[in-house]
Protein backbone atom coordinates (compact mmCIF):
# COMPACT_ATOMS: atom_id res chain seq x y z
CA UNK A 1 0.00 0.00 0.00
CA UNK A 2 1.42 3.58 -1.12
CA UNK A 3 0.06 6.14 0.82
CA UNK A 4 2.93 8.52 0.73
CA UNK A 5 1.17 11.60 -0.64
CA UNK A 6 -1.85 11.37 1.07
CA UNK A 7 -0.01 11.27 4.17
CA UNK A 8 1.44 14.12 4.06
CA UNK A 9 -1.44 16.12 2.74
CA UNK A 10 -4.24 14.48 4.19
CA UNK A 11 -2.76 12.07 7.25
CA UNK A 12 -6.10 11.85 9.48
CA UNK A 13 -8.38 11.24 7.24
CA UNK A 14 -6.23 7.90 5.58
CA UNK A 15 -5.73 7.16 9.32
CA UNK A 16 -9.39 7.20 10.21
CA UNK A 17 -9.48 4.75 6.50
CA UNK A 18 -6.60 2.32 8.25
CA UNK A 19 -7.81 2.53 11.91
CA UNK A 20 -11.33 1.23 11.02
CA UNK A 21 -10.44 -1.08 8.56
CA UNK A 22 -7.41 -3.06 10.49
CA UNK A 23 -5.70 -2.97 13.21
CA UNK A 24 -1.90 -3.51 11.18
CA UNK A 25 -1.28 -2.62 7.52
CA UNK A 26 1.18 -3.39 5.08
CA UNK A 27 3.05 -0.32 3.76
CA UNK A 28 5.68 0.81 1.88
CA UNK A 29 8.25 3.08 4.26
CA UNK A 30 9.68 6.39 3.44
CA UNK A 31 12.80 4.53 1.02
CA UNK A 32 10.20 2.50 -0.56
CA UNK A 33 10.65 -1.06 1.20
CA UNK A 34 8.05 -2.21 3.08
CA UNK A 35 6.99 -1.74 6.83
CA UNK A 36 3.77 -2.86 9.12
CA UNK A 37 1.82 0.17 10.00
CA UNK A 38 -0.11 0.19 13.21
CA UNK A 39 -2.70 2.76 14.09
CA UNK A 40 -4.81 2.17 16.87
CA UNK A 41 -4.17 3.39 20.75
CA UNK A 42 -4.39 0.39 22.35
CA UNK A 43 -1.78 -1.20 19.96
CA UNK A 44 0.67 1.65 19.94
CA UNK A 45 0.60 2.17 23.64
CA UNK A 46 1.52 -0.92 23.92
CA UNK A 47 4.10 -1.44 21.44
CA UNK A 48 5.70 1.22 22.47
CA UNK A 49 6.18 0.06 25.49
CA UNK A 50 7.09 -3.69 24.21
CA UNK A 51 10.77 -5.01 25.03
CA UNK A 52 10.25 -7.07 22.25
CA UNK A 53 10.44 -4.27 19.72
CA UNK A 54 13.87 -2.86 19.27
CA UNK A 55 15.36 -0.28 17.89
CA UNK A 56 18.81 -1.68 17.02
CA UNK A 57 19.35 -2.10 13.17
CA UNK A 58 21.15 -5.09 13.78
CA UNK A 59 17.83 -6.24 14.85
CA UNK A 60 16.18 -5.65 11.07
CA UNK A 61 15.48 -7.87 8.34
CA UNK A 62 17.30 -7.06 4.88
CA UNK A 63 14.86 -5.41 2.58
CA UNK A 64 12.53 -3.61 5.22
CA UNK A 65 12.73 -0.20 5.79
CA UNK A 66 15.22 0.94 8.65
CA UNK A 67 14.95 4.16 9.18
CA UNK A 68 17.54 7.33 8.11
CA UNK A 69 21.42 6.10 7.17
CA UNK A 70 23.90 8.08 9.34
CA UNK A 71 27.57 7.52 9.22
CA UNK A 72 28.70 5.58 12.89
CA UNK A 73 29.62 9.18 14.44
CA UNK A 74 26.21 10.27 14.50
CA UNK A 75 24.36 6.54 14.80
CA UNK A 76 25.46 5.76 17.71
CA UNK A 77 22.40 7.39 19.78
CA UNK A 78 19.55 7.00 21.66
CA UNK A 79 16.93 6.40 19.10
CA UNK A 80 19.30 3.17 17.55
CA UNK A 81 19.37 1.69 20.95
CA UNK A 82 18.23 -1.05 23.50
CA UNK A 83 18.97 -1.59 27.50
CA UNK A 84 21.61 -1.92 28.97
CA UNK A 85 23.06 1.06 26.41
CA UNK A 86 20.18 3.03 25.96
CA UNK A 87 20.18 3.28 30.02
CA UNK A 88 23.18 4.09 30.14
CA UNK A 89 23.07 7.01 27.88
CA UNK A 90 19.75 8.36 29.36
CA UNK A 91 21.09 8.08 32.27
CA UNK A 92 24.01 10.49 31.54
CA UNK A 93 21.87 12.86 29.65
CA UNK A 94 19.28 12.66 31.84
CA UNK A 95 20.96 15.40 34.09
CA UNK A 96 20.43 18.08 31.63
CA UNK A 97 16.94 17.72 31.72
CA UNK A 98 15.99 17.55 35.46
CA UNK A 99 12.66 19.76 36.54
CA UNK A 100 15.07 22.27 38.52
CA UNK A 101 17.10 22.57 35.50
CA UNK A 102 13.83 23.09 33.08
CA UNK A 103 12.32 26.00 35.45
CA UNK A 104 15.74 27.76 35.87
CA UNK A 105 15.14 28.40 32.02
CA UNK A 106 12.09 30.14 32.31
CA UNK A 107 13.47 33.04 32.28
CA UNK A 108 15.86 32.92 29.50
CA UNK A 109 13.30 31.00 27.50
CA UNK A 110 10.86 34.28 28.04
CA UNK A 111 13.75 36.61 27.44
CA UNK A 112 14.14 34.99 23.89
CA UNK A 113 10.03 35.02 23.36
CA UNK A 114 10.09 38.78 24.22
CA UNK A 115 13.23 39.99 21.71
CA UNK A 116 11.88 38.11 19.07
CA UNK A 117 8.47 39.63 19.40
CA UNK A 118 10.54 43.11 19.76
CA UNK A 119 11.29 42.31 16.67
CA UNK A 120 8.54 42.07 14.64
CA UNK A 121 6.93 45.41 15.81
CA UNK A 122 3.81 46.40 16.74
CA UNK A 123 1.97 45.72 13.78
CA UNK A 124 2.60 43.83 10.14
CA UNK A 125 3.23 40.38 8.52
CA UNK A 126 5.44 37.66 8.74
CA UNK A 127 6.42 33.91 9.07
CA UNK A 128 5.69 32.70 12.12
CA UNK A 129 8.03 29.69 11.57
CA UNK A 130 10.91 31.31 10.83
CA UNK A 131 10.64 34.45 12.92
CA UNK A 132 9.33 32.77 16.06
CA UNK A 133 8.63 28.85 16.06
CA UNK A 134 11.83 28.63 14.57
CA UNK A 135 14.49 30.51 16.47
CA UNK A 136 13.39 30.34 19.55
CA UNK A 137 14.04 26.61 20.23
CA UNK A 138 17.19 26.78 18.18
CA UNK A 139 18.41 29.67 20.84
CA UNK A 140 17.44 27.50 23.76
CA UNK A 141 18.99 24.47 22.46
CA UNK A 142 22.11 26.08 21.53
CA UNK A 143 22.58 27.68 24.53
CA UNK A 144 21.95 24.70 26.59
CA UNK A 145 24.56 22.71 24.73
CA UNK A 146 27.28 25.85 23.91
CA UNK A 147 26.52 26.26 20.70
CA UNK A 148 28.19 29.45 19.39
CA UNK A 149 25.61 32.20 18.05
CA UNK A 150 27.46 32.42 14.52
CA UNK A 151 26.49 28.72 13.47
CA UNK A 152 22.98 28.52 15.06
CA UNK A 153 21.23 29.37 11.28
CA UNK A 154 23.69 26.36 9.40
CA UNK A 155 22.33 24.36 12.39
CA UNK A 156 18.51 24.94 11.10
CA UNK A 157 19.68 24.17 7.58
CA UNK A 158 21.06 21.02 7.89
CA UNK A 159 18.22 19.67 10.06
CA UNK A 160 15.79 20.73 7.57
CA UNK A 161 17.67 19.04 4.40
CA UNK A 162 17.63 15.98 6.70
CA UNK A 163 13.87 16.05 8.27
CA UNK A 164 12.23 17.04 4.28
CA UNK A 165 14.93 16.66 1.62
CA UNK A 166 14.06 18.17 -1.49
CA UNK A 167 13.78 16.56 -4.31
CA UNK A 168 15.68 18.89 -6.70
CA UNK A 169 19.12 18.50 -4.51
CA UNK A 170 19.39 14.88 -3.40
CA UNK A 171 22.69 15.53 -2.59
CA UNK A 172 21.44 18.19 0.11
CA UNK A 173 20.86 15.58 2.81
CA UNK A 174 24.46 14.52 2.42
CA UNK A 175 25.72 17.59 2.19
CA UNK A 176 24.29 18.05 5.61
CA UNK A 177 25.66 15.32 7.18
CA UNK A 178 29.09 15.85 6.00
CA UNK A 179 28.75 19.49 7.64
CA UNK A 180 27.54 18.33 10.65
CA UNK A 181 30.09 15.73 11.33
CA UNK A 182 32.69 18.67 10.56
CA UNK A 183 30.83 21.27 12.88
CA UNK A 184 30.51 19.21 15.89
CA UNK A 185 34.09 17.39 15.78
CA UNK A 186 35.38 21.18 15.65
CA UNK A 187 32.88 22.34 18.18
CA UNK A 188 33.84 19.36 20.63
CA UNK A 189 37.86 19.65 20.31
CA UNK A 190 36.98 23.19 21.42
CA UNK A 191 34.93 22.54 24.42
CA UNK A 192 37.84 20.40 25.28
CA UNK A 193 40.39 22.80 24.80
CA UNK A 194 38.24 25.40 26.48
CA UNK A 195 35.37 24.19 28.83
CA UNK A 196 32.41 26.11 29.84
CA UNK A 197 29.22 26.05 31.52
CA UNK A 198 27.11 23.66 29.47
CA UNK A 199 25.90 20.35 28.37
CA UNK A 200 28.43 19.61 25.54
CA UNK A 201 31.32 20.58 28.35
CA UNK A 202 29.81 17.92 30.87
CA UNK A 203 29.23 15.33 28.51
CA UNK A 204 32.84 15.49 27.38
CA UNK A 205 34.15 15.68 31.13
CA UNK A 206 32.23 12.01 31.17
CA UNK A 207 33.68 10.66 28.25
CA UNK A 208 37.42 11.64 29.06
CA UNK A 209 36.55 10.75 32.87
CA UNK A 210 36.72 7.70 34.61
CA UNK A 211 33.70 5.33 35.87
CA UNK A 212 30.34 5.40 33.57
CA UNK A 213 32.12 6.65 30.01
CA UNK A 214 30.99 7.40 26.50
CA UNK A 215 32.79 6.15 23.41
CA UNK A 216 33.57 9.04 20.80
CA UNK A 217 31.08 8.01 18.26
CA UNK A 218 28.60 8.24 21.62
CA UNK A 219 29.24 11.56 22.71
CA UNK A 220 29.35 13.06 19.35
CA UNK A 221 25.83 10.81 18.36
CA UNK A 222 24.23 12.14 21.32
CA UNK A 223 25.49 16.18 20.70
CA UNK A 224 23.75 15.67 17.42
CA UNK A 225 20.47 14.05 18.57
CA UNK A 226 19.87 16.70 21.40
CA UNK A 227 20.50 19.44 18.76
CA UNK A 228 18.48 17.54 16.29
CA UNK A 229 15.68 16.39 18.69
CA UNK A 230 15.58 19.56 20.74
CA UNK A 231 14.71 21.70 17.76
CA UNK A 232 12.17 19.93 15.39
CA UNK A 233 9.99 18.45 17.91
CA UNK A 234 10.20 22.31 19.80
CA UNK A 235 9.74 24.19 16.82
CA UNK A 236 6.81 22.00 15.40
CA UNK A 237 4.93 21.86 18.33
CA UNK A 238 4.94 25.50 18.92
CA UNK A 239 4.17 25.99 14.95
CA UNK A 240 1.29 23.48 15.24
CA UNK A 241 -0.23 25.11 18.43
CA UNK A 242 -0.33 28.81 17.12
CA UNK A 243 -2.21 27.31 13.72
CA UNK A 244 -4.49 25.46 15.63
CA UNK A 245 -5.36 28.51 17.65
CA UNK A 246 -5.52 30.49 14.31
CA UNK A 247 -8.15 27.82 12.74
CA UNK A 248 -10.20 27.91 16.44
CA UNK A 249 -10.72 31.97 17.13
CA UNK A 250 -12.76 31.00 19.83
CA UNK A 251 -10.32 28.63 21.39
CA UNK A 252 -7.44 31.58 21.01
CA UNK A 253 -9.60 34.33 22.93
CA UNK A 254 -10.73 32.16 25.84
CA UNK A 255 -6.71 31.28 26.42
CA UNK A 256 -6.57 35.38 26.32
CA UNK A 257 -9.06 35.52 28.65
CA UNK A 258 -7.55 32.97 30.80
CA UNK A 259 -4.27 32.56 30.02
CA UNK A 260 -3.78 30.14 33.08
CA UNK A 261 -5.30 27.49 30.61
CA UNK A 262 -1.88 27.52 28.67
CA UNK A 263 0.19 24.44 30.31
CA UNK A 264 -3.45 22.51 30.00
CA UNK A 265 -4.02 23.52 26.82
CA UNK A 266 -0.67 22.34 25.80
CA UNK A 267 -1.37 18.47 26.20
CA UNK A 268 -4.50 19.07 23.85
CA UNK A 269 -2.10 20.89 21.12
CA UNK A 270 0.21 18.04 20.77
CA UNK A 271 -2.78 15.57 21.08
CA UNK A 272 -4.07 17.25 18.21
CA UNK A 273 -1.37 17.99 16.12
CA UNK A 274 0.97 16.93 17.49
CA UNK A 275 4.95 17.06 15.76
CA UNK A 276 5.57 13.84 14.87
CA UNK A 277 3.10 11.21 13.15
CA UNK A 278 5.55 8.12 13.67
CA UNK A 279 7.27 6.97 16.12
CA UNK A 280 11.54 5.66 15.60
CA UNK A 281 11.09 2.30 13.49
CA UNK A 282 10.90 -0.76 15.55
CA UNK A 283 12.27 -4.91 14.48
CA UNK A 284 10.57 -7.15 16.64
CA UNK A 285 13.27 -9.69 18.00
CA UNK A 286 10.85 -12.40 17.47
CA UNK A 287 8.13 -13.23 15.70
CA UNK A 288 5.60 -10.71 17.39
CA UNK A 289 0.87 -10.48 17.07
CA UNK A 290 -0.56 -6.75 17.08
CA UNK A 291 -4.32 -6.91 16.76
CA UNK A 292 -4.59 -10.16 14.60
CA UNK A 293 -1.83 -9.75 12.63
CA UNK A 294 1.45 -12.03 12.72
CA UNK A 295 4.52 -10.05 12.42
CA UNK A 296 7.92 -11.92 12.01
CA UNK A 297 11.25 -11.11 13.58
CA UNK A 298 13.52 -8.35 12.11
CA UNK A 299 10.79 -6.61 10.02
CA UNK A 300 10.02 -2.72 10.38
CA UNK A 301 7.05 -2.03 12.49
CA UNK A 302 5.52 1.57 12.13
CA UNK A 303 3.59 3.15 15.42
CA UNK A 304 1.30 6.19 14.22
CA UNK A 305 1.39 8.51 17.16
CA UNK A 306 -1.00 10.43 15.15
CA UNK A 307 -3.44 7.90 14.67
CA UNK A 308 -3.31 6.62 17.70
CA UNK A 309 -4.31 10.44 19.23
CA UNK A 310 -7.40 10.54 17.07
CA UNK A 311 -8.63 7.38 17.95
CA UNK A 312 -12.18 8.00 19.02
CA UNK A 313 -12.01 4.62 21.40
CA UNK A 314 -9.68 6.79 23.46
CA UNK A 315 -10.08 10.62 23.13
CA UNK A 316 -14.27 11.33 22.46
CA UNK A 317 -14.67 13.45 18.65
CA UNK A 318 -10.84 13.23 18.39
CA UNK A 319 -10.67 15.60 15.45
CA UNK A 320 -12.00 18.74 17.33
CA UNK A 321 -9.97 20.88 19.19
CA UNK A 322 -10.96 21.12 22.78
CA UNK A 323 -8.50 23.17 25.21
CA UNK A 324 -10.86 21.48 28.45
CA UNK A 325 -10.17 18.41 27.12
CA UNK A 326 -8.01 15.84 29.53
CA UNK A 327 -5.70 14.75 27.03
CA UNK A 328 -3.80 12.54 29.22
CA UNK A 329 -1.98 9.67 28.10
CA UNK A 330 -1.65 10.89 24.57
CA UNK A 331 1.49 10.07 22.90
CA UNK A 332 2.47 12.88 20.97
CA UNK A 333 6.04 12.62 22.77
CA UNK A 334 6.33 8.71 22.58
CA UNK A 335 5.92 6.34 25.56
CA UNK A 336 8.10 4.11 27.23
CA UNK A 337 11.58 4.25 27.98
CA UNK A 338 11.71 6.06 25.00
CA UNK A 339 9.54 9.01 25.72
CA UNK A 340 11.01 12.22 24.37
CA UNK A 341 14.38 13.06 26.73
CA UNK A 342 13.91 16.50 25.77
CA UNK A 343 9.42 16.49 26.29
CA UNK A 344 9.57 18.69 29.62
CA UNK A 345 11.56 21.47 27.59
CA UNK A 346 9.34 21.65 24.68
CA UNK A 347 6.45 21.77 26.47
CA UNK A 348 7.54 24.65 28.37
CA UNK A 349 8.36 26.76 25.66
CA UNK A 350 5.72 25.96 23.84
CA UNK A 351 3.75 27.28 27.12
CA UNK A 352 5.43 30.47 27.19
CA UNK A 353 5.65 30.75 23.42
CA UNK A 354 1.88 31.01 22.83
CA UNK A 355 1.33 33.19 26.16
CA UNK A 356 3.59 35.79 24.91
CA UNK A 357 2.79 35.60 21.71
CA UNK A 358 -0.92 35.58 22.64
CA UNK A 359 -0.23 38.96 25.39
CA UNK A 360 1.32 40.74 22.93
CA UNK A 361 -0.82 40.80 19.95
CA UNK A 362 -4.45 40.51 19.83
CA UNK A 363 -5.30 41.06 16.58
CA UNK A 364 -3.56 37.42 14.85
CA UNK A 365 -4.88 36.62 11.93
CA UNK A 366 -3.58 33.59 9.36
CA UNK A 367 -2.85 35.61 6.08
CA UNK A 368 -3.47 33.02 3.04
CA UNK A 369 -6.29 29.77 3.65
CA UNK A 370 -4.05 27.00 2.90
CA UNK A 371 -1.09 25.87 4.97
CA UNK A 372 1.62 24.05 3.69
CA UNK A 373 2.98 20.97 5.25
CA UNK A 374 6.46 19.64 5.34
CA UNK A 375 6.85 16.31 2.66
CA UNK A 376 7.79 14.60 5.46
CA UNK A 377 6.14 11.31 6.58
CA UNK A 378 7.91 10.88 9.64
CA UNK A 379 7.52 14.82 11.45
CA UNK A 380 4.21 16.72 11.29
CA UNK A 381 5.28 20.77 10.92
CA UNK A 382 4.95 23.73 8.81
CA UNK A 383 7.06 25.01 5.95
CA UNK A 384 6.02 28.55 6.99
CA UNK A 385 3.14 29.85 9.27
CA UNK A 386 2.06 33.26 7.59
CA UNK A 387 -0.03 35.73 9.72
CA UNK A 388 -1.18 39.36 10.00
CA UNK A 389 -0.63 40.91 13.67
CA UNK A 390 -1.72 43.94 15.51
CA UNK A 391 -0.73 44.84 19.13
CA UNK A 392 -3.54 47.63 19.80
CA UNK A 393 -2.86 46.92 23.36
CA UNK A 394 0.04 47.63 25.67
CA UNK A 395 2.38 44.94 25.50
CA UNK A 396 2.47 42.67 29.11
Amino acid sequence: MDLADDLITHPYDVYERLRTSSPVHRIKGMDGQPAWLVTRYDDVRAALADPRLSLDKTNAREGCYRGLSLPPALDANLLNMDPPDHTRLRRLVGRAFTPRRINQLRAPIRDTTNRLLDALGPHGTTDLISAYAAPLPITVICELLGVPESHRPDFRSWTDALIAPDPSRPQAAKEAIVAMLRFLGDLLDHKRRQPADDLLSDLIAVRDGEGEQLTEDELMSLAFLILFAGYENTVQLIGNAVLALLQHSDQMQALRQDPTRIPVAVEEFARYEGPALLAIRRFPREDVTIGDVEIPAGETVLLSLAAANRDPDRFADPDRLDLDRDAAGHMALGHGIHYCLGAPLARVETEIAVAALLARFDVLELTQGEVHWRPSLRARGLIELPVSYRATLPSR
